[in-house]
Parts: C-alpha cells; structure tokens; sequence
C-alpha cells in the first residue's frame, strides 16, 4: 500500500481490491490509490464496456490493446480498471461513463465527482 496505509472508499470505509487480474492502479498493486507523482487521479474502480474502450480509444487513450513493454495486457469488455477521476468525469459528461464498483473507488474521487454521480454508476 502507498503512504495512505489505512485508505478509505467512497462509502467511508477501508478500500477493496480493485483487480489483480488484469493489474490495476497506479501503484499496480490491484488497490485504486495514488501519490503525488499521479497526476491522473487513477482512483476510480470501473467496469470497463465494449462501448467505454471504443469511447475511450477515440479520445486518445487505447486501453484494449496490449502494451507488453508496460506489462499491459489490453482491456476487455467487463474487466475492472482503476480509472483517472478526470477521464470518468469526461465520459459521464459525453454519456459514455463505464460503471463504478463504490467499495473499491478511493474517497478522493469525491474532490472530482460525487457521490450521489457514482451511485448512479454503482455495480457490485
């Protein structure tokens, strides 16, 4: 874990497991946390759709093809990503928002959206 040893969700308590399957977070250690070199915010939990990778592709961030020098193996449709707070924001913004997974987005996701935002979004 980052220098946050105790992190919280959304929901106020302490942060799941985003995915160890693909590796997700900035630190790739599966949790959605950060550190000050994140300039991305890459804090929100997300299920990523078929509609979302092609969305996000158009707008310059390829994420379902596979980047083996970063250890990348490309999204698929239903995999969980810990996304950038800002890149969520844009999509829910241009209606393209992929679904949010509460228990596992880190409470600083709040100073971008809110909470009652991502409850629409909200998958178990």
């Amino acid at each position: 874990m980052p220098a946050d040893s105790h992190p919280i969700n959304v929901l106020g308590t302490p942060l799941e497991l985003c995915s160890l399957r693909p590796r997700t977070g900035w630190l790739r250690d599966g949790h959605c946390c950060s550190d000050p070199a994140d300039r991305g915010l890459h804090l929100v939990c997300v299920v990523v759709s078929a509609e979302f990778l092609s969305y996000s592709r158009a707008q310059g961030n390829d994420l379902s093809t596979p980047r083996l020098e970063f250890d990348f193996p490309g999204l698929k449709p239903g995999d969980r990503w810990c996304l950038c707070a800002v890149r969520w924001r844009e999509a829910h913004a241009a209606g393209m928002a992929p679904a949010v997974i509460l228990a596992a987005t880190h409470v600083h996701t709040l100073g971008v959206v809110s909470l009652d935002t991502l409850r629409d979004y909200a998958r178990a």
